[in-house]
């Protein structure tokens, strides 16, 4: 057996007789407690309890697997007894993700944290999949868009992304500049390639240009701002990728309706660690300082 989160949420299960205790004993929603449940139920393909309307009660089966579990949950308290006192340490691994755009803003944040904590192993993934905290797959993850609703997770307002719209010199040689958001017409653009855009800039681009203006389409953020770079089309950056690239011209700076919301999410079994707070409080000051800027 591979998820010992499982196995312990079923042994409270089975101690408190009810998803509710255990819940309240693990210090989780009371939908992680079902969703670990059924899903140990069905990689095992034996029922381990039997509800009814007063709770759980373990049958047969899982009166076996909890005889095991409760022998490595007092091991586990063991080890936890001998190794109490180093839990303020800031070391070990710690794993970040994000959207690759984001790498230039959070790379030196990182990277300014781990020389203040040098026995923290920093792992920084990057990508569209969204990874689950649920499933210790990162500690802590920077995400865009309308705040996230999984209920095991602790959401906190990190920055608004402001974004405008650029061109690349080789663009702006073959096509011209326009002259204002109204002159739009007969311009080619980069965006995403999503029939329900979320992001403000994509359902603006949605909404004011013609289907085929968008004529270069990624779904991944990281590749739009390549093609912009490389004179594919107009697109959206945020201010610090046109700051680093002076070949990009601006066409229209950034505008309230165009910034989008970014989140901080941890989840809620290790949210309040020593390490993920340090590196919440890291993050969350350099924020304060690009919104001063």
């Amino acid at each position: 057996m591979d998820n010992w989160d499982e196995i312990r949420t079923a042994y409270h299960v089975a101690r408190a007789g009810t998803v509710s205790g255990a819940a309240e004993a693990l210090g989780v929603h009371h939908a992680t407690v079902i969703r670990h449940v059924d899903a140990l139920e069905a990689r095992l393909g034996v029922k381990l309890f039997q509800r009814h309307a007063r709770g759980y009660t373990p049958t047969e089966a899982g009166q076996d697997l909890l005889r095991v579990a409760q022998t490595t949950d007092d091991q586990f308290a063991q080890l936890a007894s001998r190794i109490r006192g180093r839990g303020n340490d800031v070391s070990g691994e710690l794993t970040v993700t994000s959207l690759a755009m984001f790498a230039p803003r959070l790379a030196p944040v990182l990277a300014g944290f781990q020389r203040d904590h040098p026995r923290v192993i920093l792992r920084y993934l990057t990508g569209t999949r969204l990874f689950r905290l649920e499933y210790g797959e990162a500690h802590v993850a920077v995400r865009a868009g309308p705040p996230p609703q999984e209920p095991d997770n602790v959401v906190q307002p990190f920055f608004h992304m402001r974004a405008g719209l650029y061109a690349a010199r080789a663009y702006v040689a073959a096509h011209g500049l326009p002259e204002g958001l109204e002159a739009l017409e007969g311009h080619r653009f980069v965006g995403p390639d999503a029939e329900s855009p979320r992001a403000p800039t994509e359902r603006w681009l949605r909404e004011t240009l013609a289907p085929e203006q968008i004529a270069f389409r990624s779904p991944d953020p990281r590749a739009q701002e390549d093609a912009v770079l490389a004179g594919a089309g107009i697109g959206f950056l945020p201010p610090w990728t046109a700051a680093a690239h002076p070949d990009l011209i601006e066409v229209a700076p950034p505008r309230e309706a165009w910034s989008s919301p970014i989140w901080l999410v941890t989840h809620v079994d290790l949210h309040r660690s020593s390490k993920v707070q340090a590196l919440l409080a890291a993050l969350k000051a350099a924020a304060a300082e690009w919104d001063a800027a």
